[in-house]
């Protein structure tokens, strides 16, 4: 516990601290918002600091922090050093940057940036990215509120476990899909604007009620400096499967994609650091406490079922059930079913942002403007087509779930590694100190890299991992002094 106690403690110093460096940074001042600017009552429209807040904060979460927090602490202790350090240093620096750069821009969404700063044939590849990164998060959270509400109903888990669909979760899924394309059509403040800040306060509870439970549990947890015992628990090395399955807690490209959504809600750019940085703090400190409660049923107290979560795939279909009994065992009927709403908005929240960002992505290429509902059909009938297409054949493979998980993990952080390189750039061009995203940038080139070549496509030895990962660095490292020394003056 004294290892969760300092980490949290580093997550809120980080805030305070290099939170406010990064803020002198940009340098945030007085000029008008894409919210006043170009105020249009649909997307661009102006709502109270602490909605935008909570609503950016829930658009992000998801169960990232959730899911990948406890499927991250088969690692050990190692998970809480990538949530502290990643979250200070890469995951908020790349979320408040983003952000800015989105206000800077007109409220930009996230092709139109990496466009704008790494050419237009990065642009054309990020926008095909995206949407279809988007399209995935918004099917992948389907699945998991869909598998908690199903068990509350009286699905049968076991035979859901061995890959026999339920009529519960078939429901359940169609109901909140229906969800997404309401949602997604209607203006900002029409549902966002006024159930998020309801939902969000219910994940907040859920994780402060948690971080309660373990403070009166004390549980007997491995320390950082007794070593890394949750090596022992999966096959995986920590590098690079830790830093692809920790994603929303410490970094994610998918935040990016959600910013924009917000840039174009807030009335003051001095609002950013709270707004955009303090969102990705407050999710750093939800999977830490998620990680910490995994680690207790790992270590301090072993139960049946739960070693399923040392597995690896096996554990991203059972997560949803494994949150379902931590709540409701640790806080009760009326805390669990409180936390438990907080779960399952989690993932619908951040599902439907995900399609109302790839509407206005598309919308955004093709020059269409969104006022009239005739051009938002346009955007949204072939894509929640597409998005149907997707859902079924999950619904139909038994490993369909978690196919799309293991690609969606890994296209997650390589959108970070666009956008990092894409905010590189601008501060280069700025002449600020670029090292703040330029070191975030080189790791995660290397993470991604050696992730997909090693991992998913070609089961290569350990050794192979850092020879590949210790090659990107180089390149990335070489093509940006090339780089630089070309255009360090440009502004």
């Amino acid at each position: 516990m004294i290892t969760f106690v300092v980490s949290l403690v580093a997550l809120v110093l980080g805030y305070m601290l290099y939170g406010r460096f990064v803020e002198r940074v940009f340098g945030p001042d007085d000029r008008p918002t894409p919210a006043v600017a170009k105020a249009d009552g649909l997307d661009f429209i102006v709502l109270p600091n602490w909605k935008v807040f909570m609503i950016q904060f829930l658009n992000i979460a998801g169960t990232g922090p959730i899911f990948g927090a406890i499927m991250g602490a088969k690692f050990g202790p190692a998970a809480y050093l990538w949530i502290v350090f990643g979250c200070i240093f890469a995951g908020a620096t790349h979320d408040y940057l983003s952000g800015m750069l989105s206000m800077r821009h007109d409220g930009a969404n996230q092709p139109e940036i990496i466009g704008h700063y790494l050419g237009d044939t990065t642009k054309r590849v990020m926008l095909v990215f995206s949407v279809f990164l988007l399209v995935m998060v918004g099917v992948v959270f389907v699945y998991s509120p869909a598998k908690i509400l199903g068990d509350m109903t009286g699905a049968d888990a076991v035979a859901a476990q061995q890959g026999e669909m339920q009529m519960e979760y078939i429901w359940w899924s169609l109901a909140i899909f229906v969800y997404y394309i309401i949602a997604t059509m209607l203006p900002v403040d029409k549902i966002i604007g006024k159930i998020y800040p309801l939902f969000a306060f219910s994940l907040l509870f859920m994780a402060a009620a948690l971080m309660v439970m373990l403070f009166v549990k004390m549980p007997d947890l491995p320390e950082l400096w007794e070593g890394l015992p949750g090596e022992a628990m999966t096959k995986s090395a920590i590098f690079p499967a830790l830093f692809i399955t920790i994603a929303c807690g410490a970094i994610s490209g998918f935040h990016a994609t959600q910013s924009p959504l917000m840039a174009r809600c807030v009335k003051s750019e001095r609002m950013g650091r709270p707004i955009f940085y303090g969102a990705m703090i407050t999710e750093g400190i939800v999977a830490l406490i998620w990680a910490t409660v995994a680690m207790y049923f790992f270590y301090d107290q072993p139960t049946p079922g739960y070693e399923q979560v040392a597995g690896g795939a096996a554990a991203i279909n059972d997560a949803p059930s494994i949150v379902n009994k931590m709540c409701n065992e640790w806080l009760g009927i009326a805390g669990g079913i409180l936390a438990l709403l907080g779960v399952v908005a989690a993932p619908i929240t951040s599902g439907d942002t995900a399609f109302r960002s790839a509407r206005l992505i598309i919308a955004d290429f093709l020059h269409l403007k969104q006022k009239s509902i005739r051009n938002r059909l346009m955007v949204c009938i072939p894509m929640f087509a597409g998005a149907i297409a997707l859902l079924a054949w999950q619904m139909s493979d038994a490993k369909g779930f978690d196919t799309i998980w293991g690609w969606f993990g890994w296209s997650n952080q390589t959108l970070a590694v666009f956008m990092l390189w894409a905010v590189t750039v601008y501060l280069v061009r700025k002449q600020k100190p670029f090292v703040i995203t330029l070191i975030p940038a080189l790791f995660m080139t290397a993470v991604c890299t050696s992730y997909l070549l090693c991992v998913k496509l070609f089961q290569l030895h350990e050794t192979a991992v850092w020879s590949i990962a210790a090659g990107s660095v180089i390149i990335s490292l070489v093509w940006f002094c090339l780089w630089y020394r070309k255009n360090k003056a440009t502004k």
